[in-house]
């Protein structure tokens, strides 16, 4: 017999990294919200590489933090190294990497949720949802146990029906040896939802007193660090911090693949997941780039208190005998003892087209899903949808405004967008090229971006954004004043010019327009700059990017402008297209599948014709003026 175990607002499955952010944000919001999942010791586990951040990914944490999400407070309190990757590029592809403590990061996340208000942490496995007229009421449990809930939010990560393999070793279970949860596909399907099948990896853990460090390159972190967090500064997050190493792969290692490559359970069948082009397995880069006779290996920590160390760039599935002769074929590896082999898992998830862009699901009213259950892949990609998924439920719930991030907002923006709108046949991975505006997109700037929208949304309070108000005005204040401050070609410029191996004044000009040359920076000017006053480094830092790229941002704004006449074009998302002629058979077909709520969003479907969007453009025109007839 069924019974009723509780009732709430809005019900979240699963407690990783998406599962945590949705959860915090519902809650936060005043909604009365469980967290259900397998294991409460396993809350924010990071089951795959040890750290957050990294390009594009570190971009994302610092907008989800300018929303007011976790993951940038948390790693900012548990990480063991930090670095700002791509500095010798421009600011438009700065991202900021932490090494993280695992277990610190963990039970970190676990008090955060534990001391939150309004939310309850609950230990069961969803096997069904509780669906009634097409509308979530709320889910069942083993025992045949229910919770009542208004909204509901999945957020299994990689845990649906899912399989370990390596070499002819295939295990039902979740990562790190967490049980698998096997029921809920077969709920979803009844609803006509499409589900596919993907895979990601993991190299092995191995014991970092069995490495010889002496051979390696130390790698390590920043002398002066950059928080995630906009919360925190410099000498808030300082600590003493620990190396990572770098060796490579060699011929020896290749040829041990290749002696071994028709036991790897992706090349034999024995997988039928597909998996991540831009992370593959160690036999695939061999495989696939044969010309190459060696590839990087990072040794990294995975904590202040194991001697585990995470072998990044040899993610593996070969059987553990291989396993073996492979890693040790590696400088600095040779006598490797395995902790934990390397392994492939496979999954279910979502196909893109069954998700609007609020991350709620089209076929179930008050359904939304959140992270590797969408086809993406990472801990930072997860953890952004979390936070919009537990956003939009909320909001849903109270009757306002779904909040949709624009491409031309955010990083998020971009990664949701790309979900819903690509036919992608691998787990997706976010990459700075993937944004059209990434020069706007900058992880300097998303609290300028994103923390107006974070205040209104209600997870930025008032004292966060007064001091986030006092900061945008000292940037104005100081632009204005370089911009209005002259430079006149006296001796004093015309040495320090020299010095600086930058061409000589023949008129005056600005201490503006001397930072925009490529060779000036704002510490530098300080020399001339009798009257600057003293500011905080992310303020500093925000002029000088402001005015040394202040035409290409120019630019790009008016690009922005240009694609978000597209975006304001809305479509009726019950349209049937068959109706519209002049459409090509291919553009029905893909525009009724996924069924597009926008002119922008429909341009950007694989199969839909810059033709077809002038066929659209002319249809609502035409409906327009129809309608204003009458």
């Amino acid at each position: 017999m069924e019974r009723v175990y509780g009732s709430f607002d809005i019900i979240v499955i699963g407690g990783g990294h998406a599962g945590c952010e949705a959860a915090l944000a519902a809650a936060r919001l005043g909604m009365d919200t469980a967290l259900i999942t397998l294991s409460v010791e396993n809350i924010a586990i990071m089951p795959c590489n040890p750290n957050i951040g990294g390009t594009s990914k570190g971009h994302l944490v610092r907008e989800l933090d300018a929303l007011g999400g976790e993951m940038g407070k948390n790693i900012d309190k548990t990480f063991i190294q930090s670095k700002m990757l791509n500095r010798s590029k421009g600011p438009a592809v700065h991202s900021l990497r932490a090494q993280a403590d695992k277990a610190a990061y963990s039970n970190s996340m676990r008090r955060v949720l534990e001391a939150q208000d309004r939310l309850t942490l609950i230990q069961f496995e969803v096997t069904d949802l509780i669906i009634e007229e097409g509308r979530i009421r709320g889910v069942k449990v083993h025992g045949d146990g229910i919770f009542h809930a208004k909204a509901v939010i999945i957020a299994t990560g990689t845990y649906l029906r899912a399989r370990c393999v390596y070499g002819e070793v295939s295990v039902h279970s979740g990562p790190d040896s967490l049980p698998s949860a096997d029921y809920l596909t077969e709920a979803l399907r009844r609803e006509g939802i499409a589900m596919q099948r993907y895979k990601t990896g993991t190299p092995a853990r191995i014991d970092g007193r069995t490495v010889n460090y002496d051979v390696m390159i130390p790698q390590h972190g920043d002398e002066r660090i950059v928080p995630f967090s906009f919360t925190n500064t410099p000498e808030a997050v300082a600590r003493e911090q620990v190396d990572c190493y770098l060796t490579y792969t060699n011929e020896r290692t290749h040829e041990i693949i290749m002696e071994n490559i028709d036991r790897s359970p992706l090349y034999s069948g024995f997988i039928e997941g597909t998996g991540p082009r831009y992370c593959p397995s160690l036999e695939d880069k061999v495989v696939k780039f044969a010309d190459k006779d060696r590839h990087q290996v990072f040794i990294e920590p995975e904590g202040m208190y194991t001697n585990e160390v995470y072998v990044a760039g040899m993610s593996t599935s070969l059987p553990y005998d291989v396993q073996v002769a492979m890693y040790r074929s590696v400088r600095g590896l040779e006598n490797a003892q395995i902790v934990k082999n390397g392994y492939a898992i496979e999954y279910d998830c979502f196909e893109g087209k069954e998700l609007l862009p609020t991350l709620a699901l089209k076929k179930v009213e008050n359904l939304y899903s959140a992270g590797q259950m969408n086809g993406s892949s990472g801990y930072e990609e997860a953890a952004a949808q979390g936070l919009m998924a537990g956003i939009n439920a909320v909001r849903k719930l109270r009757g306002q405004e779904e909040i949709v991030l624009k491409r031309s907002d955010a990083y998020i923006g971009v990664l949701i967008d790309d979900l819903c709108t690509k036919e992608s046949h691998e787990p997706y991975r976010m990459m700075t090229s993937r944004a059209e505006y990434r020069l706007l997109l900058r992880q300097d700037n998303a609290d300028m971006r994103l923390t107006p929208i974070g205040h209104e949304i209600g997870l930025i309070d008032d004292e966060r954004y007064a001091a986030f108000c006092e900061k945008m005005e000292a940037v104005k204040r100081e632009e204005l004043r370089l911009k209005n401050t002259p430079v006149g070609a006296d001796k004093r410029t015309q040495a320090f010019l020299s010095a600086k191996g930058s061409t000589p004044l023949k008129t005056g000009s600005s201490l503006a327009e001397l930072l925009k040359r490529p060779e000036m920076t704002y510490e530098m000017l300080g020399e001339l700059d009798d009257e600057r006053p003293d500011l905080p480094p992310a303020v500093c830092e925000q002029v000088a990017i402001l005015i040394k790229y202040e035409g290409y941002i120019n630019r790009q704004e008016s690009a922005v402008a240009r694609f978000k006449k597209l975006e304001n074009k809305r479509l009726d998302p019950e349209m049937d297209y068959a109706e519209i002629g002049s459409l090509r058979i291919e553009a029905i077909q893909k525009l009724n599948e996924f069924k597009p709520v926008s002119i922008g969003q429909a341009s950007r479907i694989a199969g839909v014709s810059p033709a077809d969007i002038s066929v659209l453009m002319v249809y609502l025109e035409k409906r327009r003026r129809s309608r204003e007839k009458h």
